[in-house]
């Protein structure tokens, strides 16, 4: 891949809402800076997702520095949002099959999101991601930590894969909904000057200087049809995975990525694969109802 580069970085300061662009990005062991450390909870202390509220998209998100947030709710004003101090109240939250321990956030604004929601929820930090929440064990070294996202420190994907599947969208029976962007999938790298899904078979990879394992291919839900700057539903990408990116159970978009060292990636730093692996299966070619 010589002239693969990384186009594009991206966070998402509380998870499920409105991502943002950035230049430039710290990598932790357990994610970019300021990715994903704080998180919306129900009543019964369950992650709040765009699977389940959608209009999570319509919120915007500025971090500050310090940790803090600059919450932007429609219909509302601006607000600040600090990282919540010593003596706060923590609670054990549960994002999918992991209990993580939190803190809560600032209760005007979790009053803020869930009056436009129209559903009680609150907002929680993740204050030690360096302790608080194992990644998944069976793909992992012991010790490997995540932020709270879905379950694995970062999501590459690549522009020769998302050409190839605009181009399946195009030959189906929902072509309206094409060409899709990027942003459906919510990465946080994103690589152009690769064939398509040659992802598949990366094992090791460099961004500039910093190294990452391949973790997992990642599974798709319905949060990549919902357009995020609308907030509204269709059929696609999901119809056009499951006819030709099925891998076993799950409709694969991307790959997981575990860093193995830390330091500083830019847009426009080159890309490296460091070592490859065959791919486990081919996708399954299904027609659907």
């Amino acid at each position: 891949m010589p002239n693969a580069e990384l186009t594009s970085l991206h966070v998402y300061p509380v998870k499920g809402t409105r991502g943002r662009t950035v230049a430039e990005a710290t990598v932790e062991p357990w994610g970019l800076a300021g990715d994903r450390r704080w998180m919306l909870v129900d009543a019964e202390d369950r992650c709040v997702t765009q699977r389940g509220f959608p209009t999570l998209a319509l919120i915007s998100v500025t971090p500050l520095p310090g940790g803090g947030l600059m919450l932007a709710v429609p219909g509302q004003e601006p607000c600040e949002v600090p990282v919540p101090g010593p003596g706060a109240p923590a609670a054990t939250v549960e994002i999918w099959k992991d209990k993580v321990r939190a803190v809560l956030g600032d209760a005007a604004a979790s009053a803020r999101v869930s009056s436009f929601l129209g559903r009680e929820v609150r907002l929680v930090h993740l204050a030690d991601p360096a302790r608080d929440r194992l990644v998944d064990q069976k793909f992992a070294a012991p010790g490997e930590t995540v932020s709270l996202a879905d379950g694995y420190p970062l999501l590459v994907t690549t522009t020769g894969s998302l050409d190839a599947l605009n181009a399946l969208i195009a030959e189906g029976d929902h072509a309206a909904e094409g060409p899709l962007p990027m942003e459906r999938f919510r990465p946080n790298l994103v690589v152009s000057g690769t064939a398509a899904w040659d992802e598949d078979t990366w094992a090791r990879i460099a961004v500039g200087e910093v190294t990452f394992k391949v973790a997992k291919m990642c599974g798709r839900c319905v949060v990549t049809t919902t357009d995020q700057r609308t907030a509204e539903r269709g059929k696609e990408p999901l119809r056009s995975l499951s006819r030709h990116r099925r891998f076993g159970s799950q409709l694969v978009f991307g790959q997981n990525l575990i860093p193995e060292s830390t330091g500083t990636v830019r847009a426009g730093d080159p890309v490296t694969v460091l070592a490859r692996r065959p791919v486990a299966a081919a996708p399954t070619t299904a027609r659907t109802r």
